[in-house]
């Protein structure tokens, strides 16, 4: 068992959150975390870890369209620095590129027949499902055959 996962969809006011069950299969949004406090989010996050026994943390990095660093980076930067230090003992933090969450939960919003208005509050902790269910599915699967193993 992997044990649960948070992941975190950082924005300046509304921060979207998404946790998997124990076993790393199923991803579902939580609350967002709406406050323009840094420490206030960070108690939040930590809040959440304790109440659901996290025991990782992913938080997407908005990387530009290109790969490069933004403005946005430095941001998420900040918040991690923040919130590494506030994580129980033991919770591993990790970070995963996250340049097209919001357009693809934008997408799923619409498929579900959301309007803009309707899918506005919802729009960060699905974005934080995507993020975790693309992780869930880099972690769920087998790593590559080595070739210098290979018998053949």
């Amino acid at each position: 068992m992997i044990g649960r996962i948070l992941a975190v969809d950082y924005g300046g006011i509304r921060t979207g959150l998404a946790v998997s069950d124990p076993l790393g299969i199923i991803a579902s949004p939580l609350a967002p975390i709406v406050s323009g406090d840094l420490q206030e989010t960070v108690q939040s996050v930590v809040r959440e870890v304790r109440e659901r026994e996290v025991r990782r943390v992913v938080v997407g990095m908005p990387y530009l369209p290109d790969g490069r660093e933004g403005s946005a980076v430095q941001i998420v930067g900040i918040f991690i620095a923040a919130l590494q230090p506030a994580l129980p003992p033991g919770v591993e933090l990790l970070t995963r590129d996250e340049r097209h969450t919001t357009h693809e939960a934008r997408a799923l919003l619409r498929a579900g027949g959301y309007d803009r208005k309707r899918a506005k509050p919802l729009l960060d902790s699905v974005a934080a499902v995507v993020i975790l269910r693309e992780y869930l599915g880099e972690i769920s699967r087998p790593p590559p055959p080595d070739p210098e193993l290979d018998d053949e």
